[in-house]
């Protein structure tokens, strides 16, 4: 019997500055990043006369310069620019398109806040917290010391940010070219992250909430160092699986496929194989840090430990949350898990 796979209807992906249409109305741009992951995608939506864009790229010459032969190509006026969450990739360039095009921002309250959080580095949400928050979890010293020394990397990837915006809630509709599109809010990876579903299409833009390759970063963050953000996104992504199956999913990484259920079952099981390795660690007391190599067996630069160290005490918290792992301070300060009696 064969394995089940992903159905991937499009073999190639979008040069810079092209436009590739997908779905009726819907287009398929892709954009430059500097990291590992070295890609975002992103989509414009045909509205009557104009375009809707969704998400707008991290703020690189590339990107504003890719816009720039998009924007003068398509000939017609941006409508909205719709944020799916507050991530550098996602907001990057949302006010300098909203200001070069007259366009309005649309995105959730959470994404809104959480962005101005990360900018300002407000207590909770700045370098200092965070490094504090991963030492109290075993980071070394040189590890520390080069998250420090990257200062407030957030704003390099959004130099500024949107004064005004419209909010969307779980459960609003927003009409795109006469075409109905469900606001979908899920948790764990970013506040209040918005995915849009058009039925009469079959379309879901996933954001970073349903990744076809990889499975999106959830951390946790100094200003709620208790939380369950493993738990929530296992619960947003599996509400994915009431869609249609044949539902063509516009992630914001890798390329567009068919198949939901399948990869939110992939996922489960990616999140449960981990916890599993976890569970075996942690017959004696470890701290994140410790664990760090049984999640990530691979050299990390400096940018993949910050999400590693909030990823690895993401799944410990989840193990603590339900009743399988205790964590416990010791004398030198860090919190150790073991597994519980």
């Amino acid at each position: 019997m064969s394995t089940p796979t992903l159905e991937y209807p499009f073999d190639s992906v979008p040069e810079a500055g092209e436009t590739r249409e997908v779905a009726p109305g819907v287009s398929w741009i892709r954009m430059p990043l500097p990291f590992a992951l070295d890609h975002i995608n992103l989509w414009l939506i045909e509205d009557g006369e104009g375009v809707a864009i969704v998400d707008t790229g991290y703020a690189l010459d590339a990107t504003r310069d890719a816009w720039e032969t998009i924007l003068a190509r398509l000939g017609k006026p941006v409508t909205q620019i719709i944020v799916t969450h507050c991530h550098p990739d996602h907001l990057g360039l949302a006010r300098w398109l909203s200001d070069k095009t007259g366009a309005g921002v649309v995105m959730s309250q959470g994404e809104y806040l959480g962005g101005y959080a990360l900018w300002h580095q407000l207590t909770g949400y700045d370098v200092t917290s965070m490094v504090a928050h991963f030492r109290h979890h075993g980071l070394d010293d040189d590890r520390a010391a080069a998250l420090e020394g990257r200062g407030n990397a957030y704003a390099r990837g959004v130099p500024s940010l949107p004064a005004t915006y419209q909010r969307l809630i779980d459960g609003d509709t927003l009409s795109i070219g006469g075409q109905q599109w469900q606001i979908i809010v899920g948790y764990g990876h970013a506040p209040e992250h918005v995915s849009l579903y058009c039925e009469a299409i079959g379309v879901l833009i996933s954001g970073d909430m349903l990744l076809p390759r990889i499975s999106t970063n959830v951390s946790v963050f100094a200003a709620t160092p208790h939380d369950d953000p493993l738990g929530r996104f296992l619960d947003s992504i599996s509400a994915f699986k009431q869609l249609p199956d044949t539902s063509l999913v516009l992630p914001s990484h890798g390329r567009p496929f068919r198949g939901i259920a399948l990869r939110v079952d992939q996922l489960v099981q990616h999140h449960d194989d981990r916890c599993a390795e976890l569970l075996a660690a942690c017959t004696d007391p470890r701290s994140a840090e410790e664990i760090l190599a049984t999640l990530f067996p691979r050299e990390l630069d400096t940018h993949q430990v910050m999400f590693a160290m909030g990823e690895a005490i993401a799944h410990l918290n989840h193990l603590e949350h339900k009743g399988e792992l205790v964590g416990r301070v010791g004398d030198d300060g860090v919190v150790r898990f073991v597994k519980s009696i």
